[in-house]
């Protein structure tokens, strides 16, 4: 089982995405992020162009940005966000 951590940009992103979503939207975010504690890579999942480390899923019309470091055991939750033309730029 991997360790979760969130950073604080991607806190923030939650945080503001709790207050404009609906619940059930909202309740499929917290659980999508919180089975990748158990599979890091699931079905479905993406590898970002350009970075080494990072992946991204889909859960409806949000995504999700994170890295798995497999020798720590930890997945970073980068960003959670809507999908826009800008998601990925750095």
């Amino acid at each position: 089982m991997y360790r979760l951590e969130v950073s604080p940009a991607a806190s923030r992103d939650f945080d503001r995405l709790k207050r404009r979503i609906r619940r059930q939207d909202f309740e499929r975010l917290r659980v999508a992020i919180g089975s990748l504690a158990n599979e890091p890579r699931p079905h479905g999942v993406r590898k970002i162009k350009g970075a080494e480390r990072a992946y991204r899923i889909r859960v409806g019309s949000y995504r999700v940005v994170y890295e798995v470091c497999d020798n720590e055991q930890l997945v970073l939750i980068l960003q959670v966000v809507r999908r826009t033309e800008t998601t990925y730029r750095s």
